[in-house]
């Protein structure tokens, strides 16, 4: 069986690491639009904006780094870009204890664990490439995958519950120590790590800031699956402080019920994670590409319905299990061709690329669905978001393409795929 396939004993420590972060975040799902209602009484453009400022302003500052990391050793970058992480959300519940939390430090918060993010994941993403033979990337990605999508189907209903009984910020706390255990967990691995050949030059940090770009838009296959990949997901994600605020605000959910509806569709994430390897080998990277990823899509809609209740729930829970089996599945099957048809010497800045484009998309989108929902109402605003996704699979490649690349693309990448997934 693929899934139980061995990958060595550094893997087991990299794979632990992330575990403990993601089950840490999936804790504190959601948390910054709660604390933002729950605390500080904000409406929906309010929780907007913070949804989307703080990732657009981490995106913009990861920029600059992406050739930093390229040329230094991945596992220092992933303990830096931990302890950044631990010691922002630290700062959340002590100013809160001291009566001076406030929504300019949210934003900041949000802005540096975004930036931590990116460059986490492009470290991460260039450090499993040499750490896990290239025929074993696609199972090592679809366990992390699994191991995500596991951390939110447990995570929220605890958090939810652990808010109503100790108060808006306890999740936080245990959502900054997971990341102080993750870079204890890479620290682990152990291993001698080789220094990227090359020098961050002066072509490295101003033209070189572009590379990453210029290699996924030069790529018809990468380029088709970008483009769709920012529209999908930012239409996705602008979607979460609207029902946030429909449901807590407007509908009447209680913290433990709003994660409840996220937390249990996770289920869906085990199955498509653990089906990705059997899909492509009996069906082909294209038909994921274009079956998967059309299906991962036409569901989001059926958020307009939702009402008080049972049935409200029961419709949101619905929903996200559709999408959430189809993205899992398609995911790591993405991530794996990136990878694969990436150069080694430009995979931090081409995954840096794909993150801070894919975050400035949901940065984008958020906001004005955040405007739109402050102009009309939460619904109105679900409804467009979910009308527009349905045209999205016009972007996802053609046959020809993707079947030309599968065998001229690989030559000279070295290999695999995958990035360890982020944590929103």
């Amino acid at each position: 069986m693929w899934g139980r396939r061995r990958l060595g004993r550094r893997f087991g420590w990299l794979w632990a690491a992330y575990a403990v972060s993601a089950y840490g975040s999936g804790l504190g799902f959601g948390a910054f639009p709660l604390i933002a209602v729950l605390v500080l009484h904000a409406g929906p453009a309010e929780v907007s904006v913070l949804s989307a400022v703080g990732p657009a302003v981490g995106a913009l500052l990861a920029v600059p780094l992406a050739p930093w990391v390229e040329y230094r050793r991945k596992r220092p970058v992933m303990i830096a870009t931990d302890l950044a992480r631990f010691a922002a959300m630290a700062s959340i519940p002590v100013a809160y204890a001291f009566g001076r939390l406030g929504f300019v430090q949210l934003l900041v918060v949000s802005a540096l664990v975004a930036t931590s993010r990116i460059a986490f994941n492009a470290a991460s993403g260039a450090f499993l490439k040499a750490l896990v033979r290239p025929d074993d990337l696609l199972v090592a990605h679809a366990r992390f995958e699994s191991t995500n999508w596991s951390s939110i189907a447990v995570g929220p209903p605890l958090g939810g519950a652990a808010i109503g009984m100790f108060g808006p910020v306890v999740t936080v706390v245990a959502d900054a120590f997971s990341y102080l255990l993750s870079a204890l967990g890479i620290a682990a691995i152990g291993g001698r790590e080789d220094r990227p050949n090359g020098a961050a030059g002066s072509r490295t940090r101003v033209g070189g800031l572009l590379d990453g770009w210029r290699h996924i838009l030069g790529h018809p296959v990468l380029r088709a699956l970008y483009l769709n990949q920012l529209l999908v997901s930012g239409l996705i994600m602008a979607t979460e402080p609207l029902l946030a605020v429909l449901l807590i605000r407007s509908l009447g959910f209680s913290p433990w019920q709003y994660g409840l509806a996220f937390a249990l569709p996770c289920v869906g994430g085990l199955i498509g994670s653990r089906l990705a390897r059997r899909v492509v080998d009996r069906y082909g990277r294209h038909a994921v590409f274009r079956t998967v990823g059309t299906l991962r899509a036409v569901w989001l809609i059926g958020l307009v319905l939702v009402r008080p209740g049972v049935v409200g729930l029961v419709t949101v829970i619905v929903v996200e299990l559709a999408i959430i089996i189809h993205m899992s599945l398609y995911t790591p099957v993405l991530a794996t061709y990136r990878l694969q048809h990436t150069p080694k010497d430009l995979v931090a800045r081409t995954l840096t690329a794909w993150s801070v484009g894919q975050q400035a998309a949901v940065a984008t989108l958020t906001a004005l669905a955040g405007l739109l929902a402050d102009a009309t109402g939460p619904r109105t605003a679900l409804a467009a978001a979910g009308l527009l996704v349905l045209a999205t699979p016009l972007l996802l490649p053609r046959a020809a393409h993707t079947r030309r690349y599968e065998t001229e693309g690989t030559e000279g990448t070295e290999g695999g795929d995958t990035a360890v997934r982020s944590r929103v």
